[in-house]
């Protein structure tokens, strides 16, 4: 087990997704609802403008997972989502993973996964439970 990783560890980033990227991520996960990506439609929804993919913005936990805590060589055991409030297309967000448990039998941790937009409102909140690295 990795002894230097701790109950309160940290790590977030801040990224604001462009159409464009919205727009890619359709393709690839072939959700191309018009909540996301027309305008009139977006403009008419309870959100009064198109959204980013909920599932793109979490995706934002997977590197921080995978590339700064607990680090490369992680792997994905589980994760839970539920989403809170909409991020428009140039919204800045910050995705922050804080290691909530550490398993002392076996390399398992457990993370809050938290997004929260420039105003401070909480936009996605859940739990990640990863292997890591020996």
């Amino acid at each position: 087990m990795n002894n230097t990783l701790k109950v309160g560890d940290k790590a977030s980033l801040t990224k604001a997704f462009s159409e464009e990227e919205v727009f890619r991520f359709a393709e690839i996960s072939t959700d191309k609802n018009p909540l996301h990506l027309d305008k009139d439609f977006g403009r008419a929804s309870i959100f009064g403008r198109r959204i980013v993919h909920g599932m793109l913005v979490a995706s934002l936990f997977s590197g921080l997972i995978g590339m700064e805590l607990p680090g490369e060589g992680s792997i994905y055991l589980g994760q839970s989502l539920s989403f809170k409030a909409p991020v428009a297309i140039g919204e800045p967000v910050t995705a922050s993973v804080e290691i909530i448990h550490v398993r002392d039998d076996k390399p398992i941790v457990t993370l809050r996964t938290m997004c929260t937009n420039s105003e401070g409102t909480v936009v996605i909140d859940g739990e990640a439970v990863v292997k890591v690295k020996k």
